[in-house]
């Protein structure tokens, strides 16, 4: 899916089936992206304004551009209010456009191989604690603004919002984009950012990288074969971070790339500006 500019006047051809008018004042920010389930909105208006989606304030940067995430099962309607220094305001509803996601019942499976053991569980909860501490940062950074490209070359696997029903139990949705491609294959930034977080070995995700791309949008990057970056490190769009492969629970070597807003898991294919990766040399 492409980004798309939509300024107000955009926004009345092209969102017309999505959104609901309340009482407006100029200026309009601009919105970049759909409002669909698992999209991310950057959008601009000036430094000097406030912003509310619904009754939450968002950060606003020294340029005034600003962020939010749509969630898998997010449905209804999004309300965005814009303040500017002077008292003027500008308002809109939009509709949040519905998705269908792929759903398979798998039955028959030995329950262990659905439930971790206890310990097991153990250590995926320490794991879980460390990739909560490095998304618990609100930087003013202002990557996510700056676009995203495919990290790496290859062939997609796994898509976004994906889910399994095992043994009648429904699973957690898949929240990342695979993309297969043979153990060594290079991994690049998709953005810039710093790096939050290095993990070799973790129980779910093995090598794990994730970015800090400004506003509270993080990349992560699971099952890598090799880190190249550390904690700490700024990296510019397309610097080398890492290598594809097979670590932790995973069948195959491939990157699954996943993204937050926080709390609220986004889509990377809605980000990127071609539908599938670069192909393999």
């Amino acid at each position: 899916m492409h980004k798309r500019i939509l300024t107000l006047a955009a926004a009345a051809l092209l969102l017309s089936h999505t959104y609901v008018a309340k009482v407006q004042a100029e200026p309009a920010p601009e919105l970049q992206g759909d409002v669909v389930q698992g999209a991310m909105i950057v959008g601009k208006a000036a430094a000097s304004a406030r912003v509310w989606l619904n009754d939450s304030e968002l950060q606003v940067g020294e340029s005034g551009h600003f962020v939010f995430g749509i969630g898998r099962d997010d449905v209804g309607a999004v309300q965005l209010r814009v303040q500017y220094g002077d008292g003027a305001e500008w308002q809109q509803e939009f509709a949040i456009a519905e998705r269908e996601f792929d759903i398979q019942r798998v039955d028959g499976l030995p329950q262990r191989t659905v439930t971790p053991d206890p310990e097991v569980q153990a250590l995926i909860r320490a794991d879980n604690v460390k990739i909560g501490a490095a998304r618990n940062v609100v930087s003013d950074r202002l990557n996510f603004s700056e676009g995203f490209i495919w990290p790496a070359a290859g062939r997609i696997s796994g898509v976004y919002g994906s889910q399994r029903i095992l043994n009648g139990n429904p699973s957690a949705p898949h929240w990342g984009l695979d993309i297969a491609a043979p153990t060594g294959t290079p991994v690049y930034a998709p953005a810039g950012g710093e790096v939050r977080l290095t993990a070799p070995d973790m129980v779910l995700s093995g090598g794990t990288i994730i970015i800090d791309h400004g506003h509270n949008i993080f990349s992560s990057f699971l099952h890598l074969h090799a880190i190249h970056v550390e904690e700490g490190q700024v990296v510019n769009t397309g610097d080398l971070i890492g290598e594809i492969g097979a670590t932790g629970r995973a069948t195959g070597p491939h990157l699954d790339w996943r993204m937050n807003w926080g709390g609220v898991r986004v889509d990377p294919q809605l980000l990127v500006p071609t539908s599938e990766p670069p192909p393999l040399n």
